[in-house]
């Protein structure tokens, strides 16, 4: 189940239930009601009582026996600001995804100068997105980058099926996202269910997405300059 927040005002989903005594309980009450969903956390606010659900990368509240669930913006009168919304910001700065757990093996691999930092994007070759970010990392130097080929878009995956399947990978795709160079159609055997399947798994929801050495995560396309400030923070964390 899926859930898409569509009221600007605090909407109310009626669920019955049982009252529980622990968050512990709770979690349990609200799997079964959200099956094959990961529960990301439970927390509780410091508003009306409710607990704050954060379940496939969207949050929403619900009271201490489960029996109703909250869905849209907790808003506070005074500034005006949406509790809600910060909060999610602060949920998205957090998140973290381990490079190493990647695929990296069936990355496009590229060496810059020293090869030193590492950055790992996932990109559709028809995404323009992609295209703008692949002229910004022309500028980028002494980096290590995998690139995941992830064909979400229609249409995508003739295109980085003959990408995968060309004598030199990484020359057509070069070839076709900075000069507009299409690849002569091939045919072979391709990871691109397993990269698929990698990117669902991690909640890569568009392209481009930017994963850091650290884990901190960048989606959309990224000037050179804001790279490189990322890839010397995620550098830093990484000797701590």
């Amino acid at each position: 189940m899926r859930l898409n927040p569509i009221f600007p005002a605090l909407a109310l989903s009626l669920f019955f239930g049982s009252a529980f005594a622990d968050e512990t309980s709770l979690r349990k009450a609200l799997q079964a009601t959200f099956a094959g969903e990961k529960i990301e956390s439970i927390k509780k606010t410091p508003y009306l009582g409710l607990y704050e659900v954060v379940l496939g990368g969207e949050l929403f509240y619900t009271n201490e026996n489960a029996s109703y669930l909250f869905f849209g913006h907790v808003v506070d009168p005074q500034t005006r600001q949406s509790l809600t919304s910060e909060r999610l910001q602060q949920i998205k700065d957090a998140r973290r995804i381990n490079p190493d757990s990647l695929p990296l093996e069936l990355a496009m691999k590229s060496v810059k100068g020293s090869g030193k930092r590492k950055l790992v994007v996932f990109s559709d070759p028809n995404c323009p997105y992609c295209k703008h970010l692949e002229k910004e990392l022309v500028n980028v130097t002494d980096v290590t980058i995998y690139t995941l080929l992830y064909p979400v878009l229609n249409g995508s995956i003739a295109t980085v099926t003959s990408i995968w399947c060309s004598p030199d990978r990484l020359k057509a795709w070069d070839n076709f996202m900075l000069r507009g160079i299409t690849p002569a159609a091939k045919d072979c055997d391709t990871p691109i269910e397993t990269l698929l399947e990698a990117g669902k798994t991690n909640g890569i929801s568009g392209t481009p997405t930017l994963i850091f050495a650290d884990g901190s995560i960048l989606p959309g396309m990224v000037p050179a300059a804001t790279i490189e400030k990322k890839l010397n923070e995620a550098r830093i964390t990484n000797s701590q």
